[in-house]
């Protein structure tokens, strides 16, 4: 697993390539914790690189979910690939959970109108 945080004005981008299972759960956990740790109230989770996410990795996303809703913040997962669309489908979290096909529309989505420069 890889995970890259891009800033994009307002919005925290976390790119993740790989598989979000049991074992990169914790270290996934971990970095989205640092990150809205820094005040950010506007993230987006673009999965179009990730291959695979088990219940551990849904346990992260939620945990996130939860901390942003309790600082008044918003999120958006973004350009999921088949197979974790479908693990978010069949478990019901879709209807839960704010779902995009891009990472453009999901920073409409969220309110804010983007700079075209995405700084690292």
């Amino acid at each position: 697993m890889d995970i890259n945080l891009v800033k994009a004005g307002e919005i925290s981008i976390i790119k993740v390539n790989g598989r979000i299972d049991s074992t990169t759960a914790p270290l996934a956990d971990k970095i989205i914790k640092e990150t809205l740790k820094k005040d950010c109230l506007r993230i987006i989770f673009d999965f179009s690189a990730l291959e695979y996410l088990s219940s551990g990795g849904i346990k992260v996303i939620l945990g996130a979910a939860k901390e942003l809703k309790r600082k008044h913040g918003k999120f958006v997962l973004c350009s999921l690939t088949h197979f974790v669309k479908e693990t978010f489908e069949v478990s019901g979290l879709n209807a839960l959970i704010p779902i995009t096909d891009t990472v453009e529309s999901g920073i409409k989505q969220l309110g804010y109108i983007c700079c075209n420069r995405i700084q690292t």
